[in-house]
């Protein structure tokens, strides 16, 4: 099993003090947990995208450049790419640079993103967004393997015979499909034969693992290999301490605060109580034995190789936020290494050669 830290770049106040940092110290704050995840033996690092408050994370490409600079092994990820959003010839100039600049460390999850106010930022409709995510990521992935590409599209101007520059370091780059609650998504990931994140932080697990039983089933429809196929997942929240007791009571301010929060914004909470929190949604709270036999649990109903933890500390303290990740990787995540394999595919640049491929004709 794999393990990434992700981070959404959340700018908001301090769930327990209030307080909220400058940007500048939010971004250091990031490029810190960056290094610290790949100190610690994390195999990827991911950097969100949204285009609304309260997050700063509207430019991934910049920030993954700058992590890839002060780290040397660590995967990137993107977190997720929102091509519905993008203009996708734009999108792979950025993103192949950085293939580049980061020695082929580069991976990508896309997906449709979320939220009423990005898409009136980029005029995007909830009728069109899918339509529009389907089309960006053709031509993004057509441009990643062709010198050339003609595509006669809807959302942004026609191509015809165009070349776009530099040509990638990854042939071709790996993308990850995102999945919260649509079957969209996950068709298209089956569609084209790529692995599937699924959110995973929301609800309780059931609906996620009716999307990922989905995405299995239309893997199968189009033809797919099953041992081909590979599936990651979130969580929603992360503490480890040597004691249950410990991890409950360390944690227990940051969700009173994130509860207080939903509540001031009108939003019900979905989890009432810590207790409930721990019990019933993806978030591992606990002792090391605790958490591992969770991830067993969701294992069992999910199939994944690939785990994201918060990078952020989200209400902790530093020394417990870096306590807590050094427990993960001394006491869980060996564990979890042996028991659950790895993704089917090496864990590195991807540097197979350029093939020509299209959307089966059905989708």
């Amino acid at each position: 099993m794999k393990f990434l830290a992700i981070t959404l770049i959340v700018h908001a106040p301090h769930p327990v003090t209030g307080v909220r940092k400058s940007t500048q110290e939010r971004f250091r704050e990031v490029l810190d947990n960056a290094l610290l995840a790949e100190e610690l033996g994390f195999d990827g690092f991911g950097v969100g995208e949204r285009h609304e408050r309260p997050f700063i994370s509207s430019s991934p490409p910049v920030v993954l450049s700058h992590i890839a600079a002060l780290t040397s092994r660590i995967r990137l990820f993107t977190a997720v790419t929102t091509l519905s959003l993008l203009d996708p010839v734009r999108a792979y100039e950025d993103y192949a640079t950085l293939d580049h600049l980061s020695g082929g460390r580069l991976e990508l999850i896309i997906g449709k993103g979320n939220g009423a106010a990005q898409r009136d930022l980029f005029r995007v409709t909830p009728e069109d967004q899918w339509d529009r995510n389907a089309e960006s990521y053709e031509v993004f992935r057509t441009i990643w393997r062709q010198d050339k590409v003609t595509a006669a599209t809807r959302f942004r101007p026609e191509l015809t015979d165009a070349e776009v520059w530099p040509r990638p370091f990854q042939q071709p780059i790996r993308v990850w499909h995102g999945s919260a609650t649509s079957e969209e998504s996950v068709d298209l990931a089956a569609c084209y034969g790529d692995p599937l994140f699924s959110a995973n932080v929301t609800n309780p697990i059931e609906p996620y693992a009716e999307l990922i039983r989905y995405y299995r089933e239309r893997w199968e429809h189009y033809g797919h290999d099953p041992a081909a196929l590979a599936v990651g997942a979130g969580t929603a929240g992360f503490y480890a301490a040597r004691t249950s007791q410990e991890a409950i009571a360390g944690y227990r301010p940051v969700f009173e605060g994130n509860l207080a929060f939903q509540k001031r914004l009108g939003l019900e909470p979905v989890f009432p109580t810590l207790e409930d929190f721990v019990e019933r949604s993806s978030a591992l709270i606990g002792s090391p034995q605790q958490i591992i036999e969770k991830v067993r649990r969701y294992h069992e109903r999910f199939g994944h190789t690939v785990l994201h933890l918060h990078a952020d500390a989200g209400g902790l303290t530093d020394r417990q936020h870096r306590d807590s990740l050094e427990l993960f990787q001394s006491d869980i995540a060996p564990v979890l290494r042996r028991e659950i394999p790895d993704p089917p595919f090496s864990w590195g640049p991807v540097l197979a050669e350029p093939v020509a491929v299209s959307a089966p004709a059905e989708h």
